[in-house]
């Protein structure tokens, strides 16, 4: 099991590298098939799946359109659009035309679908592939996306390695027994911290070196250490779903790892804070 799930993590680095460093539309690809599938585990996790699903149907359809108009909007003639003024106004639209194509998939299938399988379809879209569309625009929206955009991971599975860590050796006080038993709160700290050094070691070594970009040491500790503590909440919300509906794991796309969701339920709440932070400190 623990060689299946070390190949299985070696293989989604060398991935994440190979379709990250590409960006454009490489990178737009990939993440809208993620999200496609993070979108379809959501879902039947929820218990939205139904045969001849519309609402399924709709959030995989609106995935396609929404990645399609963040590409195209990145991207005029080639040239790096101002992510300001250009991506926002996208992001609302997005959101509010598939509301819209919810509710009249709710409306004309009356009564077919109840209220809460809309809403928990409109959520599992929000959650799935808008918060991963942050990936890509970290990576595109900023002049040194390249090396920005690994701020996502290292607050992420990086805080996950050091809370880990800690909590093996330090680990006494059980954080949230009722949902996850095995964290605790020195793990949580060590987590933390770890993100904040992480976030400092690599803005020193690679960002502001290497880059023509020139971050405060202090404000990017202070964005790791956020990010650490929205990514422990990712997981164990991602836990809590899972345990309100009683399934093991979302899927079993990755050996030893699960579904997408299984993998990635800290990273897509981290992905919009850091792009948040850098859009406040970069």
């Amino acid at each position: 099991m623990f060689r299946t799930r070390l190949l299985s993590g070696v293989l989604l680095v060398i991935i994440a590298l190979a379709t990250i460093m590409a960006g454009d539309g490489i990178l737009a690809a990939v993440l809208c098939l993620v999200s496609l599938i993070a979108y379809r585990e959501l879902i039947r996790a929820c218990g939205v799946h139904t045969e001849g699903n519309a609402p399924e149907a709709v959030g995989m359809v609106m995935t396609v359109v929404y990645y399609g108009l963040l590409f195209m909007t990145l991207y005029v003639d080639g040239e790096q659009a101002d992510v300001l003024a250009k991506v926002y106004p996208v992001i609302v639209i997005a959101v509010v035309l598939t509301m819209i194509v919810f509710l009249f998939t709710y409306v004309f299938t009356f009564p077919r679908y109840k209220a809460q399988q809309i809403m928990a379809s409109m959520f599992s879209w929000l959650y799935g592939p808008v918060m991963l569309s942050f990936i890509y625009l970290t990576r595109e929206g900023f002049a040194h996306g390249k090396y920005l955009v690994w701020f996502v991971f290292l607050c992420s599975w990086g805080s996950d390695t050091c809370a880990y860590a800690v909590g093996v050796l330090f680990g006494k006080h059980k954080m949230t027994p009722k949902l996850s038993p095995k964290k605790s709160v020195e793990g949580a700290v060590g987590g933390i911290v770890g993100a904040a050094l992480l976030f400092v070691l690599y803005t020193h070594f690679a960002v502001n070196r290497y880059s023509q970009a020139s971050l405060s040491l202090l404000l990017v500790a202070a964005l790791g250490a956020a990010g650490a503590v929205v990514s422990m909440i990712g997981d164990l919300a991602a836990s809590a779903i899972k345990r309100d509906h009683d399934i093991k794991d979302y899927g079993k796309l990755i050996p030893g790892h699960g579904g997408i969701m299984d993998r990635f339920d800290s990273v897509i709440i981290a992905a919009p804070l850091v792009f948040i932070g850098l859009m406040l400190i970069a």
